[in-house]
């Protein structure tokens, strides 16, 4: 049975799985104590508890448990990152290096650095979403503290070449920070082998609760220093002080954890519902693929229909299926989408674009109805067009 509305838009926040609600609970009532009392058996018990989040989401990075420190989510997690290495590398030099289109929450904080007196470069990427590795060396300086370079595109899905940024990085003594946000949990993400010194991730984007996220922040080979951006109290190695989110923090371990267990087969059926929703919607005259089909991520697809604006393809879908258009960055904006604009996609072509994720919950039902609903509404905002 097909229940209506369909949710497409996995990239923005996925639904929290049962299992994980389930583990949630009883943080909320019965185990409600603050995890640094440690005076006693409710304390213990909620320290307990964040301790064995810290070893799942650990084993998701392969990484050690004391390098996760948790955080409100990515937005945060970026922030840390980006500020606390300009602050704690500041007698070594003031320059960055990231890319045109990475996330808000890094651009933003790398703005906000420029404002502070630092540099950065933002490097372009090629029609296909990545950045090129000559540029990225060649923009290294004598003062550059951090690469700054995101796993896996939130608009398009495209997965950079990490590891070898990562040596290009290591080679120069540079530490390489990367948002995993969209990509741990969905891809095999292996800090030691992948060569990441700072990496964060969210909750909600892999079936966990809002609000809760983590960095992972390397101890050794080398030791990745931060200087905190929230004081009071010195909790979680003195890099993120707040009293620790119990329920959450133990909602993100079991995502991890679930996530580490069914990666591997959710990404291959989800790939398959992906490749069956663009074989549908190609057919579409016109219809193309944003950046690589090739290195992405396996449950997104972002596509342009040539004569159809996105806002009135989103409404045109009404109710029936969820997604996101394609050609705003945010919801107050009508500009077309940066990412797409840095990909060489014309403003006209980026207005006609939708982003659509799929995920756990995902079902062959829905994929077919998608198809549908979107080729019927196409269809007659071409016809209404030429009228």
């Amino acid at each position: 049975m097909l229940n209506l509305p369909i949710y497409l838009d996995y990239n923005s926040t996925t639904p929290v799985d049962p299992r994980v609600l389930e583990a949630m609970l009883p943080y909320f009532t019965q185990k409600f104590g603050n995890a640094a009392s440690r005076s006693h058996a409710f304390g213990w018990e909620g320290e307990e508890a964040v301790d064995i989040a810290r070893e799942q989401v650990a084993r998701l990075l392969g990484a050690e448990t004391k390098e996760i420190v948790f955080t409100s989510g990515a937005t945060e997690g970026d922030n840390l990152a980006l500020k606390g290495v300009f602050e704690a590398y500041a007698s070594k030099g003031n320059h960055l290096i990231t890319v045109v289109t990475e996330h808000k929450a890094v651009l933003d904080a790398a703005h906000h650095i420029e404002r502070l007196g630092g540099e950065v470069t933002f490097l372009p990427v090629n029609p296909e979403g990545f950045i090129d590795l000559g540029q990225l060396e060649a923009a290294i300086r004598p003062t550059t503290v951090l690469i700054a370079v995101m796993y896996a595109n939130n608009e398009i899905g495209v997965i950079q070449p990490i590891p070898a940024i990562s040596a290009i990085a290591r080679r120069h003594g540079i530490p390489f920070f990367t948002d995993a946000t969209q990509a741990a949990g969905k891809v095999p993400v292996d800090v030691n082998a992948d060569g990441i010194d700072l990496l964060t991730l969210s909750a909600h984007k892999m079936y966990g609760p809002k609000g809760i996220g983590a960095v992972y922040v390397r101890r050794r080979d080398p030791r990745v220093r931060l200087t905190a951006q929230m004081d009071g109290g010195g909790h979680e190695r003195g890099m993120r002080s707040g009293t620790l989110n119990v329920p959450a923090i133990v909602g993100l371990g079991m995502a991890c954890e679930i996530c580490e267990r069914e990666m591997i087969a959710e990404a291959a059926r989800v790939a398959r519902l992906r490749d069956r929703l663009e074989t549908g919607l190609l057919a579409i005259d016109g219809a193309r693929v944003n950046g690589s089909r090739e290195f992405r991520l396996p449950h997104t697809t972002n596509l342009s229909f040539p004569g159809v604006d996105g806002e009135a393809l989103l409404a045109g879908l009404g109710k029936d299926v969820a997604l996101s258009s394609g050609s705003a960055c945010t919801s107050a904006s009508m500009e077309p989408s940066y990412v797409l604009k840095a990909l060489g996609v014309e403003d006209q072509l980026a207005h006609s674009s939708l982003r659509l994720g799929l995920g756990r919950f995902t079902t062959d039902e829905e994929v077919d109805y998608a198809i549908w609903r979107i080729r019927e509404t196409v269809a007659k905002l071409r016809e209404r067009a030429i009228q």
